[in-house]
């Protein structure tokens, strides 16, 4: 998400850096704690779905990022940072994009990885190339590929996720040849809704009653995060929109729902907090329609024909190796040089 600088200090306090200079009251932090805000309905919401497993694996997450960080710097003789909460972000943000069964261990893993190879090794907050949060998921989605495509059934807090029913989630059945009516018998058979009509199996994708990742199954909350940082100013609509977009379109050409691609998996959420990202993202009002478009559009490919369920992750990354050169080409120009008139 929104992980990059406000501000740079350069020799004597004053700002380093070409023409022309934007000047801005918003720091680091009020920007990170906007994020927190927003994903705090979703944050609860994947507790009370999955019940300890998933707070403890944002703990564990927002904990691992934190220290990794702050150990980083003190290492490398760098400030320390924690006050922008940043660190904070990154952790909550991986924590809600993995499974809730996640073994601990992996997740402060991931969370290790994302905040160092992913982002200090880069030179650390708004030098990143790739997401961090996404960087770190991918790490552990190719290292553990068997962990991170273990799902199980909503239990609620008072149960233990260990002795939970493990199940499919909607795009695990879509993923083999299945379709909405066999995604409603799904939901239907495991007490998720009460009829497996296409409408009420849409509603129980809406409302997030159903296994996923802990912090991406209720698309209603995940709307009203983006209502909220969108009021704010703190994300712009271009990516997000395109975004979706681009997988209605392709969805629509590849004979598939559109409406239950964007509904399941973790489109809207990717959509939302990660191809909105300040620093991995590009500048540019059209640079950012590209970004989405291509990211939306590499999502329901990988879905298709790849061989994981879910392609959000590497849509959004691969754009992001793609975002230096769509700052290139898709440039922003301040001002114009007036065309002199030749004496005749």
């Amino acid at each position: 998400m929104a992980e990059n600088e406000t501000r740079e200090k350069g020799f004597g306090g004053s700002l380093l850096g070409s023409s022309p200079h934007i000047a801005s009251t918003v720091h680091t932090r009020q920007i990170m704690l906007h994020v927190i805000i927003a994903l705090a309905p979703v944050s609860v919401f994947g507790v009370v779905l999955f019940g300890l497993n998933a707070l403890l694996t944002i703990l564990v997450c927002v904990t691992a990022a934190v220290a990794a960080e702050n150990l980083f710097r003190y290492a490398t003789k760098q400030d320390i940072r924690v006050k922008d909460l940043s660190a904070i972000v990154t952790g909550l943000l991986l924590a809600l994009i993995l499974p809730p069964s996640t073994p601990l261990w992996m997740s402060a893993l991931g969370a290790l990885f994302a905040v160092l190879a992913a982002k200090e090794f880069f030179g650390g907050l708004g030098a990143n190339v790739f997401n961090p949060a996404l960087s770190g998921r991918a790490f552990l989605l190719m290292s553990f590929p068997a962990a991170l495509t273990t799902w199980h059934k909503p239990v609620g807090f008072s149960e233990s996720l260990a002795d939970a029913v493990s199940g499919s989630t909607p795009l695990n059945i879509l993923k083999f040849n299945g379709t909405a009516a066999d995604l409603g018998k799904d939901f239907l058979n495991n007490h998720l809704a009460s009829s497996a009509d296409f409408w009420h199996t849409a509603w129980t994708l809406f409302v997030g009653n159903h296994g996923g990742c802990i912090g991406e199954t209720s698309i209603l909350l995940i709307l009203a995060g983006a209502f909220y940082l969108l009021v704010t100013k703190i994300i712009d609509w271009r990516a997000p929109a395109a975004m979706i977009t681009a997988v209605i379109v392709a969805s629509l050409a590849l004979g598939l729902n559109p409406l239950i691609s964007i509904l399941s998996g973790g489109v809207l959420f990717g959509a939302v907090f990660m191809a909105t990202d300040y620093v991995s993202t590009p500048v540019t009002g059209k640079g950012r329609l590209v970004f989405g478009f291509g990211a939306g559009m590499i999502t329901v490919l990988i879905r298709k024909w790849g061989d994981f369920p879910e392609g959000v992750t590497y849509g959004i990354l691969i754009m992001n190796a793609v975002s230096p050169f769509l700052n290139r080409l898709l440039n922003r120009k301040y001002g114009f040089v007036p065309k002199i008139k030749r004496a005749k």
